[in-house]
């Protein structure tokens, strides 16, 4: 009893969630769609006491090593649930003005969160594949949320064939991994693959690795990510783009480093590889888009290439990188994300690059913005998106992958002429005749907004002060396991 007592205190974060989403849908099952409001503030509510519980929780494992409370899980579950408090906060407003406003939304992102709390503390195979599929359920119905539109019900459907195939990768590479070591755990596959050489290992670490780039949209993996961004709904785009992202490569991070610290040879080539694809897909692929969410389906890919790079290393500093990388892109996301739902020309959404044109003489503010997020994913120094680049590219170079970041500096120059015709649009082009652009967002969404775009500079110079210590902490449990 004292054992389950305290695995029940370390994963509390999940019950959390678990409970209080089950909890809500009782609510909302009984008070119907007009809860809707009241049930997304309660949702925010309980992701934000999760993130309390899971910062202030114990450290240590519980049910035999099958879930791991340390800094890094710790870390990855307060960007998690933190960014997707804010997706629901998004979606919120928006859901009310295109009437297709829904208690379950809400909850489905707070069992969503459980899974990617799960995910970043999994410990063996079987917990790593219930963290993804209780996520990925939910993410399969958020991305067919609004059920009258054609595109987002062809977005769902991909999305839930395409995971299901990713899914299979995923199992057929535990199970070899299971065949030839004869455990699930991390800790005991790592210690089987440092004294055995086994060809079908890296098989089953292969399929595994390609199972989970499915997951992160990593080229050559990545065919489901443009068609789902631009089909699903905008909120729920904005949080595919952030919280499971996360997910995920805490997950590789934990998955690699912890099951398989001997065999960072071979993996690091995959990896390696992935992001060299990534690097090229992400940036030229995004050349020739017209919609806004398509491209910034492909700037994902590019920078899950650059993520990926970090973990490759094999080092705390580049899991470092690899963290201070991601949590800097999910706040510039959100905000690019939250600019894009608060505006509307002619009466309708901002779906297409070209109705950002002439955007400064309507919404200077809004401008500077976008402008500023932009620059900001670019890289552009010193805006937050050129630190995490930094920190990633600087990894890399003392590893010896100097070749392998220069490659990425290549493409990130390529993908800068997208995010700079974006800027050419908003300051130079004139106002698309008959239209002008109005803001009907909520005050909410226009404080998320204008605050990551006052973090990617000035405030992120402070918030390096902070961030680089939390992340360089949670990156000793790099390969502990």
């Amino acid at each position: 009893m004292p054992d389950l007592i305290s695995a029940l205190h370390l994963s509390a974060p999940e019950i959390t969630l678990a409970v209080g989403g089950l909890a809500l849908l009782m609510l909302g099952a009984f008070m119907g769609d007009k809860s809707a409001r009241l049930i997304s503030t309660l949702s925010v509510g309980l992701l934000v006491v999760a993130t309390g519980v899971a910062v202030t929780g114990p450290l240590g494992e519980a049910f035999n090593g099958a879930y791991v409370a340390d800094p890094l899980a710790v870390f990855g579950k307060a960007v998690i649930f933190l960014s997707s408090a804010v997706a629901i906060v998004l979606g919120n407003g928006w859901m009310h003005r295109t009437r297709i406003a829904r208690f379950e939304y809400p909850i489905l992102i707070v069992l969503a969160s459980a899974g990617m709390g799960m995910m970043a503390s999994s410990g063996d195979l079987i917990s790593l594949y219930v963290g993804i599929e209780l996520h990925s359920l939910a993410l399969y119905v958020l991305a067919a949320f609004h059920r009258d539109d054609l595109k987002a019900s062809e977005a769902g459907l991909k999305y839930f064939v395409l995971g299901a195939l990713s899914s299979g990768l995923l199992l057929y590479g535990a199970s070899l991994i299971y065949g030839f070591t004869g455990s699930m755990r991390f800790d005991e596959i790592a210690a089987y693959a440092a004294t055995n050489d086994s060809p079908g290992l890296i098989f089953g670490l292969v399929f595994l690795i390609c199972g989970l780039a499915f997951k992160v949209s990593a080229a050559p993996f990545h065919m489901w990510t443009p068609d789902v961004y631009e089909g699903a709904p905008t909120p729920v785009v904005a949080l595919f783009a952030t919280a499971p992202k996360m997910a995920a490569m805490v997950l590789f991070a934990r998955a690699l480093g912890d099951g398989f610290a001997g065999s960072q040879e071979q993996w690091a080539q995959v990896l390696i590889l992935i992001s060299l694809i990534s690097f090229a897909v992400g940036a030229f692929g995004g050349l020739a888009q017209k919609d806004i969410q398509r491209l910034l389906a492909y700037s994902s890919i590019a920078n899950i290439g650059y993520a990926l790079l970090g973990i490759a290393v094999g080092t705390e500093a580049g899991l470092q990188a690899m963290l201070m990388f991601m949590t800097l892109y999910v706040i510039d996301q959100l905000g690019f994300f939250a600019i894009l739902l608060s505006l509307s020309r002619g009466g309708r959404p901002i779906r297409k690059i070209a109705d950002l044109a002439g955007l400064r003489k309507d919404k200077p503010v809004t401008t500077i913005a976008l402008t500023v997020l932009s620059l900001s994913v670019l890289g552009m120094p010193p805006l937050s998106g050129f630190w995490g680049k930094y920190y990633v590219f600087g990894a890399a170079a003392d590893a010896g992958y100097w070749m392998v970041g220069a490659a990425g500096l290549v493409a990130s120059v390529v993908a800068g002429f997208y995010y700079l015709r974006i800027i050419k649009l908003m300051w130079f082009d004139p106002v698309p005749e008959g239209t002008v652009a109005t803001d009907p967002a909520p005050v909410e969404t226009k404080v998320i907004a204008w605050t990551s775009a006052a973090f990617a500079f000035p405030l992120v110079i402070v918030g390096l002060t902070w961030l680089e210590p939390l992340t360089r902490a949670a990156a000793t449990s790099f390969g502990a396991g």
